[in-house]
């Protein structure tokens, strides 16, 4: 039996219910012939996982291990040559499933499946292991920790389709405004546009976030909570281009109305998620502008292999913002849920599984 962490059910409405944290076990058999079984080192939060506690990410299901985004050690493969190549390394696991390689949109007629939490895929990180097919691992980077590598998978290719792909714009010179700094996808955003060579701005309710941006590459900040912060922002451009080629965003709200005054004719809202509301308003400032609104989620495997790889050649680093250590310890686990509900992190928050060389010694709990 292999342990894990879920939620349990209680009773509650949408948006009001918080389900707690509980301790599940599943039944563990050994990897099928293309499979191989990874010991998780350590895995990470993302906002779904705050929404799924809250009932507020569709398809629910109790009693699967939570989390998409994991790293760890092939302990045990299946038969097959592409699945006995893997034993032994340190991989990171593709965080869903059904789309290979279209750029428009997963393949799969069921659609895009992420790991952990709900019915559409019955497997998650926060756990003792996870078996899975050779084809969704790639080797992790070795310049990368556990910890780092966790935090990576599935805000990394969120970032790297909504920025390198979507946005059309991650290129020496351009101007790009990344909103909401703080949040592990926004910050993967400034990494992956900076690296690209992009002049890249950045938004905040946190001065102190828009210091720690631009330490990280951001050409400037201004906080959304000042009246009129757009008018600031484009004092801030360049003086031969005083507009915004593209804006990565993952809140919604009123991001057309600000764009339509911040973008050049034709430029992008590359849109990687609505955390303000799930509608937003179209203006026709917008269409006059011939602004374009181009919805973003996750991406395919290719992405997450082209992702990785960037990752490994630009030796380019997630930021950490606190771990805690231990399956067993829920109430440090329930801590990291409850930064994110605060939205005091400053990058991903993660959970220290089982030390890599614990593992390797055929110990796992930490």
């Amino acid at each position: 039996m292999v342990k894990a962490i879920s939620i349990r059910k209680i009773d509650g409405k949408p948006g009001q219910v918080y389900y707690p944290l509980e301790h599940i076990t599943i039944p563990s058999s050994p990897p099928k012939a293309n499979e191989v079984t990874i010991s998780i080192t350590a895995a990470a939060l993302n906002h779904r996982d705050l929404f799924l506690r809250q009932h507020l990410y569709p398809g629910l299901k109790f009693g699967v291990p939570l989390l998409a985004d994991g790293t760890g050690i092939v302990t045990s493969t299946g038969s097959s040559s592409s699945a006995k190549e893997w034993l032994g390394k340190r991989v990171l696991i593709n965080p869903g499933c059904g789309w290979e390689s279209d750029p428009d949109g997963p393949e799969d007629p069921k659609g895009y499946a992420i790991l952990g939490g709900t019915k559409m895929n019955p497997l998650g990180t926060l756990g003792e292991s996870v078996t899975i097919d050779a084809g969704e691992v790639e080797v992790a980077p070795e310049h990368l920790s556990s910890l780092e590598a966790a935090a990576l998978p599935l805000t990394g290719l969120t970032a790297w389709r909504a920025t390198m792909v979507k946005s059309g714009n991650a290129k020496a010179g351009r101007n790009i405004l990344v909103t909401g700094i703080g949040g592990g996808v926004a910050i993967m955003a400034l990494l992956f546009a900076v690296a690209a060579g992009a002049n890249v701005y950045v938004t905040s309710g946190s001065e102190e976030k828009i210091q720690r941006a631009k330490s990280m590459g951001a050409k400037g900040g201004v906080s959304y909570k000042e009246k009129g912060w757009e008018k600031k922002l484009l004092e801030l451009l360049p003086k031969d281009r005083k507009h915004l080629d593209a804006i990565i965003d993952g809140a919604g709200g009123d991001v057309v109305e600000k764009g339509a005054k911040l973008l050049k004719a034709g430029g992008v809202i590359s849109i990687y998620g609505m955390t303000t509301s799930p509608k937003m308003p179209f203006l026709m400032s917008a269409v006059l502008k011939n602004i374009e609104v181009r919805g973003s989620t996750m991406g395919s495997r290719k992405e997450f292999k082209d992702m990785v790889k960037f990752i490994a050649d630009t030796k380019l680093k997630p930021i950490v913002s606190r771990h805690v250590s231990g399956l067993d310890n829920l109430d440090g686990i329930d801590s990291l849920f409850e930064d994110m509900k605060a939205a005091k992190q400053f990058g991903k928050l993660v959970i220290e599984v089982a030390k890599e060389s614990d593992i390797k010694a055929g110990k796992s709990k930490l």
